[in-house]
């Protein structure tokens, strides 16, 4: 037994599931054994008397959940930060806990009573490292880490939960002796998961799986090379014991019914101070919303942005005024874990017309355009509403306002202008805005009710499911594998959806295997893959995920932005900017490509040909000698090749739309092939396909 660990644990005398406060109560509401949890309970405190020192707080009649001791405060050294309950069910717990903290000689300190944080339960200290984890997003608010940071003179690390099974930090994360860390990745955020990599080395980090999770593996108690847990899977046991750790397995299922297990019950009251600490970096901010905020739900809009970007919020004042037509007013203080997280939601909140207040603002950042045609690093990408920008203390009207431009400016005797510019427009010498402050967006009553959550999110919709290609798709494979063995020539028009549905990948593995001989198609198509290869969206959704990215909507202009700073595709890919993708693949196997523009384009990329003429003589000259053409969601791109292309040539139309493949049936050939259906659903079943045909017959 390690008589320098002490262990505080509460019997569940009062025990019983008797309210909904979590996931895993909901179903069990007085379904929990008395008798069950008292066995449970008391082999869990037999097994961790033989490792420590354990403790014992008297149990209160009417607080059923002051068993799980794990959330009456948070101990470093001989200081602790008493919980303040998020849910009234737990808040009559506080004070009996602060007597025992008392009695025991703790200096106790208390948050605010609108500051919710559930001690030990959301905030972790880390076993090979100087700082502490503290969760939050459910139980425990982000503006309480910065009380953490000050009374324990810690470093604070925030990690913002998302999945409501795992409503406390220690649910799906359990920091263990010599710096390792059991946790489950998909409780956190993206950014949380990128912070834990940062500290965490990859050969300490254990990942749980799903089935570990849900069984609480991570609500561990760990003394020394010791792992006290209620249960975990074969896998899970071989992993921890190849790396040193004794795992001891006691039942709590009963607890389980509450949402907690072995660490819920405990609470580690000795941690000592290990090392010098480092200052929190937790970012704060106060904005100014003003307009019709209630019935134009631009409140909710905010509020969403900032929550959802990984920050927290506390409304500071907010008037609503006395009459339907006054205009509503709210002061709100922002904060997130750090300037760059920070950075983000402010940029997006500057777009729904928030502003610093004025004892905030900040003059706007500017960087000198050095490359015509290309902004800074993080330029700021305009809306269409009016822009303010401050510049030499005063707020200044943007002109010529437009969506997805750059605000330039330039200096006058009557001081400075400022005016949205395309990328292309930019001139070396000029000064463009970049990040997010100093800017501010101007609303109208009408813009407001106009505006809705979806309003900068391109993608919202889902693809719908369509009927079985393969018979189709087992004709097109043949095809496209005898025509490339006896060297003739595939040429593919392509359009954005392809990306957009997932066969991006699809079409670059066609490319890379030969396949395919030239790539007809327009600016959209090469942005949209390139943005998916450098940043993994497009247009602004998450790929993998499915979901709009915060502040995604300038994934595309900064895709372009980079491009034109390396002055082409292939030199993006000489320079190792662009490494994946279709154009990528396209200048790898010198596979000929030709970027037809159209007025709505943005940037555009500097292989785009913006003259129609030019752009047509080049289609032309690559359709040239075709076997086949492979069109794959692309319209007008579709039609215009259609349309230029002799008799003879076997023409292959994909697209969800029939309208499409009817018009390009339409023009009398017989070579015309139409398949109406889903292009991503379509390119990844043609390349299973010849991946069979090619495991079959050996390329001669």
């Amino acid at each position: 037994m390690a008589d320098s660990v002490r262990i505080l644990m509460c019997p569940p005398h009062h025990y019983d599931v008797d309210y909904v406060i979590n996931p895993w109560m909901e179903g069990n509401i007085h379904r929990s054994s008395r008798d069950k949890a008292e066995a449970q309970w008391d082999r869990l405190y037999q097994t961790l008397k033989t490792l420590a020192v354990v403790d014992l707080v008297q149990p209160q009649p009417g607080w059923p959940d002051m068993v799980f001791t794990a959330n009456a405060g948070l101990v470093l050294s001989d200081a602790v930060v008493l919980s303040r309950f998020f849910h009234p069910e737990r808040q009559g717990e506080e004070p009996y806990f602060q007597q025992w903290f008392a009695d025991q000689g703790f200096t106790v300190h208390t948050l605010p009573k609108s500051l919710p944080f559930e001690g030990a339960g959301d905030a972790l200290l880390d076993r090979g490292g100087q700082w502490l984890w503290a969760g939050y997003g459910f139980r425990s608010e982000l503006d309480s880490h910065p009380y953490l940071a000050q009374w324990l003179d810690v470093e604070v690390l925030s990690l913002r939960l998302v999945d409501q099974r795992f409503y406390h930090l220690d649910t799906c994360f359990c920091p263990l002796t010599d710096g390792y860390l059991l946790y489950y990745p998909p409780a956190f955020d993206t950014y949380s998961n990128r912070l834990i990599e940062l500290r965490v080395p990859a050969e300490k980090r254990i990942p749980l799986s799903e089935v570990d999770a849900i069984n609480f593996a991570c609500n561990a108690v760990n003394v020394d090379q010791t792992v006290v847990m209620n249960c975990a899977s074969d896998d899970l046991k071989q992993t921890l014991g190849d790396r040193g750790f004794t795992v001891i397995e006691t039942p709590l299922t009963e607890f389980l019914k509450a949402g907690g297990a072995a660490k819920c019950l405990t609470l580690k009251v000795t941690e000592p101070r290990r090392a010098t600490p480092q200052a929190s970096s937790i970012q704060s901010r106060v904005i100014h919303l003003q307009g019709h905020l209630l019935d134009s739900g631009l409140v909710n809009q905010v509020l969403d942005t900032i929550v959802s970007g990984g920050g927290s919020f506390q409304v500071l004042n907010f008037n609503l005024g006395s009459q339907r037509q006054d205009i509503s007013a709210a002061d709100v203080r922002v904060s997130a874990p750090d300037p760059s997280v920070m950075a983000d939601i402010m940029g997006q909140l500057v777009d729904l017309g928030a502003m610093s207040v004025p004892e905030e603002a900040r003059a706007a950042t500017l960087e000198t355009v050095q490359q015509p045609g290309v902004a800074p690093e993080d330029f700021y990408v305009t809306t269409i509403y009016p822009t303010e920008v401050l510049v030499q203390d005063q707020w200044v009207r943007v002109q010529a306002q437009r969506m997805d431009g750059a605000i330039a400016l330039t200096y006058g005797a009557d001081g400075p202008t400022a005016r949205c510019k395309l990328l292309r427009d930019l001139q070396v010498g000029e000064d463009v805005v970049v990040g997010s402050e100093g800017i501010r967006t101007l609303r109208s009553r009408t813009n407001l009710k106009k505006s809705s959550p979806e309003e900068f999110s391109f993608m919202g919709a889902g693809v719908s499911s369509e009927r079985r290609v393969e018979l189709v798709v087992d004709q097109i494979a043949w095809d496209l594998r005898r025509i490339r063995d006896r060297g003739g020539k595939v040429v593919v028009t392509a359009g954005p959806v392809v990306i957009h549905t997932g066969g991006g990948e699809h079409l670059g593995r066609l490319i890379r295997e030969g396949y395919v001989h030239a790539l007809l198609g327009g600016n959209a198509i090469a942005v949209h893959d390139i943005e998916q290869s450098m940043m993994g969206t497009s247009l602004g959704m998450d790929m993998q995920r499915g979901v709009s990215v915060n502040g995604g909507h300038r994934h595309h202009l900064k895709a372009i932005n980079a491009i034109r700073r390396c002055g082409s595709i292939a030199r993006a890919v000489e320079q190792g900017v662009l490494t994946s993708g279709v154009m990528y693949e396209c200048v790898k196997q010198q596979v000929p490509f030709s970027l037809a523009g159209s007025i709505r384009d943005d940037g555009p990329l500097p292989d785009t040909k913006m003259d129609l003429i030019a752009a047509q003589q080049h289609y032309a000259k690559l359709i040239a000698g075709a076997d086949l053409i492979l069109m794959l969601s692309s319209m007008l791109h579709s039609i215009g090749v259609g349309n230029m292309t002799p008799a003879g040539v076997k023409m292959v139309c994909v697209d969800i739309n029939p309208a499409v493949v009817t018009k390009l049936s339409d023009r009398g050939s017989i070579e015309s092939m139409g398949v109406v259906t889903d292009v991503g659903l379509f390119l990844s079943l043609l390349v299973q396909q010849l991946a069979k045909l090619t495991g079959q017959y050996a390329h001669p």
